[in-house]
């Protein structure tokens, strides 16, 4: 049998994801004591790699792995959500709107927007009809409206924490965003008792800390 090649959102998600994926039988000894190992294989029936979020769909979508775990602001940021199938009950955050005490949100004038995330922002503002233009940053997107860059910005929030310490403040609550496992299509053709299998083993270890939903395709 042959391994099924995960790979899985290094960072957050990953630190996140481990404690499932060990709830669910899956050793991940290697990941735990990592040091700068990419890939994990000590468990015989899984190859995990680790690799940045928008790379997972890179490797799902050419077939180097069968299965990639990442959040769905990746998913829908690249447009690429037909591979989802199970929600996780861990990442839960969310796209909010932010700036300064003085952003007026009814402003008649075209704003200017920062984000890591220019086509979901984008599709936001055409949803309620409003014409701004978009600057995509890589780094802190805090700091686009303190040092006026931007009028305000897009960006994913937890606890919030980040904003209320750069004296930022909420002005809009967008989609909601939270960690998903997708799934190769053809992948899921040939190795469909095993993926099966790994989905109810996750589903079962992902109710000891919140729900997770098996997505209806």
């Amino acid at each position: 049998m042959k391994r099924l090649k995960i790979a899985l959102t290094k960072g957050r998600t990953e630190q996140q994801v481990v404690p499932l994926l060990e709830a669910s039988g899956i050793n991940c000894d290697g990941i735990r004591n990592k040091q700068r190992r990419l890939i994990f294989d000590e468990d015989p029936r899984y190859e995990i790699i680790l690799v940045k979020g928008p790379d997972v769909l890179t490797y799902l979508n050419n077939g180097s792995v069968q299965i990639g775990i990442v959040g769905s602001d990746i998913l829908d940021e690249q447009q690429n959500s037909q591979y989802a199938m199970l929600d996780l009950s861990v990442g839960k955050c969310r796209f909010v709107l932010a700036s300064t005490s003085d952003f007026d949100p009814q402003a008649h004038r075209r704003k200017i927007i920062a984000t890591k995330y220019p086509n979901i922002t984008k599709r936001y503002f055409q949803g309620i009809g409003e014409d701004v233009e978009i600057i995509k940053i890589e780094g802190s997107v805090e700091l686009a409206p303190l040092i006026g860059l931007a009028d305000a910005i897009v960006d994913i929030v937890e606890t919030g924490n980040t904003l209320r310490e750069n004296h930022l403040q909420v002005y809009a609550r967008l989609q909601p965003v939270n960690t998903k496992l997708v799934v190769n299509r053809l992948a899921l053709r040939q190795y469909q008792p095993q993926i099966k299998q790994l989905i109810t083993n996750l589903q079962r270890a992902d109710q000891q800390s919140g729900q997770s939903n098996l997505i209806k395709e």
